[in-house]
C-alpha cells in the first residue's frame, strides 16, 4: 500500500496530503502524528525494509485506524468499505454500531466483567471522553508497530504492539511515566478492491488497563484477567 509522503504527506499513513487534510470531513479536526510518529520511531523493534509486505501491512493498519477514528464522512474512507465492515472485539460490530458505542477504544476494551468490577466501563464512556481520556494518559500517543506478518492480503494475519508512556492520569491514578504495552495479533480480511471488510483482534485487556492503575491493587487484579477480542 503506497503512502502519502511524495505528495507531503504521512509517511506511515495514506490519504494525509496537505490537500487532503484541507478538504476531508473530519471529527475534530485534522489529526496530528508529529508525535506519536516521532515516540513510535524511537521505540520501535522493527524497521522493515521499504516495499516489503510487513511494511505495507504496517502502513495499511496505521492508516485504517486513522480512517476509522477520525474521518466524519463514511464516503471518504479509502481503506475499508463502510458498508459492509465489522469489527470484532469479543463480539462482532458494524460501523453503525461503532459509532453507536462511542469508537474504537470502546470495542478495543470490551469485557465481560460485571459492571462493578470495570475501572473502565465500554458501555458508559463515549467517543469523546475515551478521547480525552487516553490521549490525557499518553501525551505523545499510543504507538504500533507490526511485529509479524504471517499471511498477506487478502486475508492478513499479523502480531502487534501497541505501547506509550503513562505521563498524564488516568482518572484519579497519578502519572507513573512507565511504559504501557499491549501485544495481540489481528486478522483483517480484503475484498476484491483491497477494502477492508472484516477486523478481529485478540489481545488482553489487562495489560493496558493495569498499567494504569498500579495505585489500586484489588483492581488491577480484575483488570489484568485475560480477555480475547
Amino acid at each position: 500500500m503506497a503512502t502519502s509522503e511524495a505528495a507531503g504527506g504521512n509517511k506511515y499513513r495514506s490519504y494525509l496530503t496537505p490537500e487532503e487534510l484541507k478538504t476531508t470531513q473530519w471529527n475534530a479536526g485534522p489529526p496530528d502524528y508529529t508525535v506519536v510518529d516521532k515516540l513510535f520511531e524511537e521505540g520501535r523493534t522493527k524497521v522493515w525494509p521499504a516495499g516489503s509486505l510487513e511494511e505495507s501491512v504496517q502502513n495499511l493498519v496505521k492508516t485504517w485506524e486513522m480512517e476509522l477514528v477520525h474521518k466524519a464522512n463514511p464516503d471518504e474512507y479509502k481503506t475499508l468499505d463502510a458498508k459492509v465492515l465489522s469489527l470484532a472485539s469479543m463480539k462482532y460490530f458494524s460501523l453503525e454500531d461503532i459509532g453507536k458505542i462511542g469508537g474504537s477504544y470502546n470495542v478495543f476494551l470490551q469485557t465481560s466483567l460485571p459492571p462493578k468490577l470495570r475501572f473502565y466501563d465500554p458501555d458508559k464512556e463515549t467517543y469523546d471522553s475515551s478521547q480525552t481520556a487516553f490521549k490525557k494518559v499518553f501525551p505523545r500517543g499510543f504507538a504500533l508497530e507490526i511485529l509479524q506478518v504471517y499471511s498477506g492480503p487478502p486475508k492478513i494475519a499479523y502480531k502487534y504492539r501497541h505501547w506509550g508512556y503513562m505521563e498524564g492520569s488516568y482518572k484519579d491514578s497519578p502519572p507513573t511515566g512507565e511504559l504501557i504495552e499491549v501485544f495481540g495479533i489481528g486478522l483483517f480480511k480484503l475484498n476484491e478492491e483491497s477494502k477492508v471488510v472484516k477486523v478481529e483482534f485478540f489481545h488482553d485487556r489487562g495489560e493496558l488497563l493495569a498499567g494504569l492503575i498500579k495505585d489500586k491493587p484489588s483492581e488491577t487484579a480484575s483488570a489484568g484477567c485475560p480477555f480475547m477480542a
